[in-house]
């Protein structure tokens, strides 16, 4: 096809449709979304693998016995050091089904745990993902389109969450509210909640969001249709609907992964310090705290939910560097301070 060919068929091809084949040229974006798929449906099929395995892995089970290789052997071993007293956790067996990662101190299925907390690690880093665009679009659409004091009293309410160190600010919240949930009239979220730690991780990256977007909107603002509309008497909000949100969709878009990656941290961190998600329920920031008495003997406990964070982490930045590319090659998306 000669160059003038490929020309006319860019020309007519939307820019939608140009964005996603420079993103599937982009090989290390698509093997990092497949990778990423595949954790994420690896996790969906926890229900599946706890039936399959015959296991509860929010329950005890310090006397069960399995089969390994045709020999029966108790989940929870005597302790060989020392004096011998107390038990030590069965490695892993490498069979699906039958503790295939080993068991924690409580002799709950490791794998099955590994699942159901990456389960609840992606729904809370999603959920959260989700509120926090909602609410910095809404900041910083509104406090970069009215300007005056409206973007006076947004911009310093912004500045507030900014001026704290995120894990701090966090941590703060989570010990706060961890006690006895939130109560705002008639909503009660009670303090073992999934909704407690997704709204707390939503609150504190709101500025990380609601700043870039009010930068945008205000140089969209001083735009010529947007003066164009203004002149013409067309309301605010339509402006804001119909021709200043349009303009900022690619940068939400690549927020999603980035924030995601961002989210799946600070849950895990909060997890870990147990003021996350709460017992019985698992995430890998939990996983991990359970592994962490277990580091010398059973190291896989604690290992198998680290690597998960990493690599979702990792492939989350990749994609969304290539998101970011795809989407306007020219723009650099940064969520840290400038």
């Amino acid at each position: 096809m000669s160059n003038e060919a490929v020309a006319v068929q860019r020309r007519t091809r939307g820019p939608w449709a140009l964005a996603f084949a420079r993103l599937r040229r982009n090989r290390a974006a698509m093997a990092s979304l497949s990778v990423f798929l595949i954790i994420v449906l690896a996790c969906l099929s926890a229900p599946l693998y706890a039936r399959w395995a015959g296991v509860d892995p929010f329950t005890s089970t310090l006397d069960a016995v399995i089969h390994v290789d045709g020999v029966e052997v108790p989940v929870m071993e005597p302790s060989t050091e020392g004096l011998g007293l107390g038990y030590t956790p069965i490695g892993p067996t490498w069979e699906p089904g039958n503790y295939f990662l080993g068991s924690d101190n409580q002799g709950r299925d490791v794998m099955a745990r590994l699942l159901y907390g990456g389960l609840n690690s992606l729904m809370i880093a999603g959920a959260a993902t989700i509120f926090t665009l909602i609410i910095g679009t809404a900041a910083g659409l509104t406090a970069g389109y009215f300007g005056g004091l409206t973007d006076t009293v947004l911009s310093r309410l912004l500045d507030v969450l900014w001026a704290f160190p995120i894990y701090l600010l966090a941590i703060s919240l989570s010990i706060v509210t961890i006690a006895q949930g939130i109560s705002i009239g008639p909503i009660l979220i009670e303090s073992g909640s999934l909704w407690l730690p997704v709204i707390i991780i939503g609150i504190v990256y709101v500025p990380y969001v609601a700043r870039p977007i009010r930068g945008q909107v205000l140089s969209l603002r001083n735009s010529e249709f947007v003066l164009a509309a203004i002149n013409l008497g067309v309301p605010g909000w339509r402006i804001l609907l119909r021709d200043i949100q349009p303009n900022i969709t690619t940068t939400l878009i690549v927020f999603v992964p980035l924030m995601m990656a961002l989210n799946m941290l600070t849950e895990s961190a909060l997890s870990f310090l147990s003021i996350g998600v709460q017992p019985p329920a698992a995430s890998w920031g939990t996983i991990i705290q359970d592994g962490q008495a277990l580091l010398y003997t059973r190291p896989l406990v604690a290992l198998a939910p680290g690597i998960a964070i990493a690599l979702s982490v990792m492939v989350l930045n990749v994609f969304g560097d290539g998101l970011r590319d795809a989407l306007d090659p020219r723009s650099k998306v940064q969520l840290g301070r400038t």
